[in-house]
């Protein structure tokens, strides 16, 4: 049973929209996941004939890409029941995790461009929703090469500054430096919100925020990193060599307000991860309990062993706690955007990465020597689970960032 069947203040509306989006997600996502797991060369993942683009395409034809835009924009946000959103993602996570970021992430430029007043970047967001066929794609290059979760942590240590800088000359910037081959949907992004070192003796609390095309000159790609779990989601470097950036992409050129704004990104950031991988969790527990339904060990089905009904019970108090936590967490953050709860988002990802890694790993051991066969998915979801708990900051780090906001 699950949330939606027992929860009694979601709407019949909200009913039909999630009907449609588990059916998108279960027929589409679920099985291109697993076909792209697979491809030797994650360079193949990426192709035009590639099973990704049917994803990006399902996914903006549903409008899903629209949540986070305003109505007057063209978006869905001002109509959305706020617990849509929350449940959409929680689907999206039980199909293929590393979609479901790769597609959150395709959207991040053209949120962020919706917020700030500058024609340009309000043109951005109209032209975001309204591509239906995946042409637009963002990214968030942030990490580099030497720089990951030390991002979270911030400081004034020139010593540890970004080290992609940025030196404005009359209208443009120059920009130099790597962003590392971490940069979710890297390669193949038309678009990214680009943190850079402005005032490198401030260290990480020197830096801009850019929103930009990037195909302007100077601007390359590294190649498609190849990686142990959620190999559905392309990652990989952008590269800047005296890359020319007009000032007007430049949309908060003042490191303090970037300061004054990390809680917020940390929550919002830190809250959508939580729901996704809560997501995996469910999909894992779901994965063992119908196995051990119909699996013969010893005569009977597993289910009939008494170890296994209290392991299977174990693993889903897990699940549903992680998932009422998210829930919770995202609930007041919506409803508190410019003062979300930075540590409960931060403890809600924590939790559901480490419950989604240890669930998928129970499911492994309920599910014996299959666990490890690629036949079965379990294998996948313990993969990118296990990513996850270093994904968007280090477990360990963004609790101790976490203590500054108690």
């Amino acid at each position: 049973m699950t949330f939606r069947d027992i929860d009694i203040n979601i709407s019949k509306e909200t009913k039909s929209m999630l009907k449609e989006v588990e059916k998108f997600s279960m027929e589409v996502m679920r099985p291109a996941g697993i076909e792209l797991d697979r491809l030797g060369d994650p360079e193949d993942a990426v192709k035009n004939e590639s099973v990704l683009w049917d994803v990006f395409k399902g996914f903006r034809e549903m409008d899903l890409h629209l949540l986070q835009i305003p109505k007057r924009l063209g978006g869905m946000a001002d109509d959305l029941d706020p617990m849509a959103g929350i449940l959409i993602t929680e689907q999206l996570g039980y199909a293929d995790t590393g979609l479901t970021i790769s597609m959150g992430v395709s959207s991040l430029p053209f949120d962020a461009a919706a917020q700030f007043p500058m024609p340009e970047m309000q043109q951005l967001a109209r032209d975001f929703c309204a591509d239906k066929s995946g042409e637009m794609v963002g990214c968030w290059a942030i990490t580099e090469p030497n720089h990951g979760t030390d991002w979270s942590l911030g400081g004034n240590k020139p010593k540890c500054g970004p080290s992609v800088t940025a030196v404005l000359k009359g209208d443009e910037y120059i920009v130099n430096g790597e962003k590392s081959e971490w940069v979710s949907n890297g390669t193949i992004a038309t678009h990214a919100v680009l943190h850079v070192g402005l005032y490198p003796e401030r260290g990480m609390d020197g830096q801009g925020l850019a929103i930009l095309p990037l195909d302007l000159p100077g601007i390359s790609r590294g190649k498609a990193l190849d990686k142990m779990g959620q190999r559905s989601l392309n990652q990989g470097s952008i590269i800047f060599q005296d890359a020319r950036i007009p000032k007007k992409y430049m949309v908060i050129p003042n490191p303090d307000f970037l300061k004054a704004t990390t809680g917020q990104g940390l929550a919002n950031v830190n809250g959508g991860m939580s729901i996704v991988f809560a997501g995996l969790a469910k999909a894992a527990y779901d994965e063992a309990y119908r196995y051990a339904r119909k699996r013969i060990q010893g005569g009977v089905p597993l289910f009939e062993h008494k170890n296994i009904k209290v392991k299977l019970m174990q693993m889903f108090t897990m699940v549903e706690a992680a998932r009422a936590n998210a829930r919770r967490m995202a609930m007041y953050n919506l409803e508190n955007p410019m003062n979300p709860s930075v540590i409960h988002a931060v403890a809600a990802k924590c939790l559901s990465t480490e419950t989604a890694t240890q669930v998928a790993s129970d499911a492994m051991q309920i599910f014996g020597g299959n666990g490890l066969a690629k036949e079965y998915p379990i294998e996948k979801m313990f993969r990118d689970a296990r990513a996850s708990m270093i994904e968007d900051g280090v477990n360990e780090a963004l609790a101790i960032k976490a203590t500054e906001f108690m």
